[in-house]
């Protein structure tokens, strides 16, 4: 962000962008962090399960799959077809809809607003020319600042990510190791030099 940027902020502004970086750069630290999620992506997509990030790995559980990502490679196994597909960790071919939804914090304007009941709201703005996502809205519990939704939009569609059980910390980087031994009788299709 460039210093004229900075002077032009607001006290609001500032809160909003410092509060929201606090968490972001915790879970996708050297920390890390888990959350149970529940998505609905205008009736076109559907799931819920739980994720576990620390910097660019990952690992997610939901009905139809279970995927690692070790920073190096990311395997997603379809668990009905007992099917393991294996891709570069960092080919946007791995996920065809997470990766639609890939997130610069410098892209945003940043606001926040105490909704009472509700919780703490801090509302992302795209700024002029960002693609992806154009706006999200992170609502907080007003007690442990840990976000409980995410309502985004990309286009002209919005959905709201539902988030339960975040909890910062607390696991080693063995859980995004795909376990080999467990899963030796799949089928399995690599597509890391396609």
């Amino acid at each position: 962000m460039s210093l004229q940027a900075q002077e032009h902020e607001t006290p609001n502004a500032k809160q909003a962008h410092r509060m929201f970086m606090e968490i972001y750069n915790r879970l996708f630290g050297e920390e890390g962090g888990t959350l149970h999620y529940k998505v609905n992506i205008i009736g076109l997509y559907r799931t819920e399960g739980t994720i576990w990030i620390k910097g660019k790995k990952s690992k997610f559980i939901d009905e139809k799959y279970i995927a690692w990502n070790d920073d190096v490679n990311y395997y997603r196994l379809e668990r009905k077809k007992n099917r393991v597909t294996i891709y570069d960790a960092h080919s946007d071919e791995r996920d065809r809809y997470a990766t639609k939804f890939k997130f610069e914090p410098n892209n945003y304007t940043y606001s926040i607003k105490d909704e009472q009941k509700k919780g703490l709201a801090i509302t992302l703005k795209a700024k002029k020319g960002v693609k992806g996502i154009k706006e999200a809205r992170v609502m907080l519990d007003r007690t442990t600042r840990t976000p409980i939704s995410i309502r985004i939009k990309v286009g002209i569609f919005h959905t709201t990510i539902k988030i339960s059980n975040f909890k910062l910390g607390g696991f080693t980087d063995d859980l995004f190791v795909f376990p080999h031994e467990q899963y030796k009788d799949c089928k399995y299709i690599d597509k890391r030099n396609e």
